[in-house]
């Protein structure tokens, strides 16, 4: 499993509840993006979120990236200042 991991600052809390209430709204991800899960976190204390996005494979990953970063930035969060790829190399949940 690979995660692509997004963070945003200048969130504004309008933004994240029109984003939260879109994604809701579709039934899975964007098109052409093949993700299998999404984390979103937010800190409205410090403006800030972390998007973690799950994808089976690299190439998916990097499929879905393609899609995600021709984005309209009023489809973010906020302004985003990183993004990590990694591999999955543990997961644990109680």
């Amino acid at each position: 499993m690979y995660a692509r991991v997004v963070r945003f600052t200048d969130v504004d809390p309008d933004r994240i509840s029109d984003l939260l209430a879109r994604i809701d709204e579709n039934d899975g991800p964007p098109e052409g993006v093949p993700a299998t899960g999404l984390k979103v976190f937010h800190d409205a204390e410090q403006r800030t979120a972390v998007a973690l996005q799950l994808f089976a494979t690299a190439e998916d990953m990097s499929t879905g990236e393609a899609v995600l970063d021709a984005m309209d930035t009023a489809d973010t969060p906020g302004t985003r200042v990183s993004v990590d790829r990694c591999e999955v190399k543990v997961e644990v949940e109680a």
